[in-house]
């Protein structure tokens, strides 16, 4: 395992089934030699699900499209693959949020973008035709990894699996009883669980067990800490 440096920005790379991913800070991970690119639980669409509700928030739409073009330019990605709940809910469907993603799309038409379908997605549906992003039920068998939304740490011995679902957290304590919650990626043998690509989600603080391995998002960096 090392870290590699790109502009100011740290990465961290771990080895999986025989392939070397790269973590990266902007809660992604970067296949490198089939030219993919992997996030997990964007959950377009949920701040307007609040709206719905009557309950004001800022929509974060165009924030998440910056950041994953700004990964698609990096990396020049082939192909994109989103481990679950693109869309959060029927509500999310709003004319502003689809046309966003729309416009986006159309700005990016060679690339390939695959879903695999997660709980979120069976409720909010798949998303619009012309968006021309392929629909996979769990699991999806790609090279040497099965590619999943929710985790089944019951099924390590089928072969390593990258996910989401979970939106993984850690809790970082300091001197003085400070504390920092810190959206994280999750290695529990063979499974690794990507954090969650939007911001505007709930994260789950994981109990971790022996041989986890957690790698802490800070701003810029991927810090493995352990």
């Amino acid at each position: 395992m090392k870290d590699s440096q790109t502009t100011q920005k740290t990465t961290t790379e771990i080895l999986l089934g025989g392939e070397r991913l790269q973590l990266m800070p902007e809660r992604a991970v970067w296949w490198k030699t089939s030219g993919t690119l992997l996030i997990a639980d964007t959950h377009f669409g949920k701040e307007a699900t609040f709206r719905a509700s009557a309950i004001p928030v800022p929509d974060q739409t165009v924030e998440q499209l910056s950041r994953l073009d700004r990964l698609i330019h990096e990396t020049k990605c082939k192909r994109l693959i989103i481990l679950g709940d693109l869309i959060h809910s029927r509500h999310g469907r709003c004319e502003t949020v689809l046309s966003l993603i729309g416009d986006w799309r159309d700005s990016r038409k060679s690339l390939k973008i695959h879903l695999v379908r997660g709980n979120h997605d069976v409720g909010a549906g798949d998303p619009p035709m012309q968006w021309k992003i392929g629909c996979i039920d769990e699991p999806w068998n790609d090279g040497p990894f099965r590619l999943l939304h929710i985790p089944n740490f019951g099924e390590e011995s089928a072969g390593p699996a990258l996910c989401g679902h979970l939106h993984p957290v850690v809790r970082l304590h300091g001197p003085g009883g400070d504390s920092a919650r810190l959206a994280c990626f999750l290695l529990r043998n063979q499974v690794l669980i990507l954090p969650a690509f939007s911001s505007f989600v709930d994260g789950k603080a994981m109990q971790l067990l022996p041989g986890d391995r957690v790698f802490a998002v800070c701003e810029d960096r991927v810090l493995p800490l352990n």
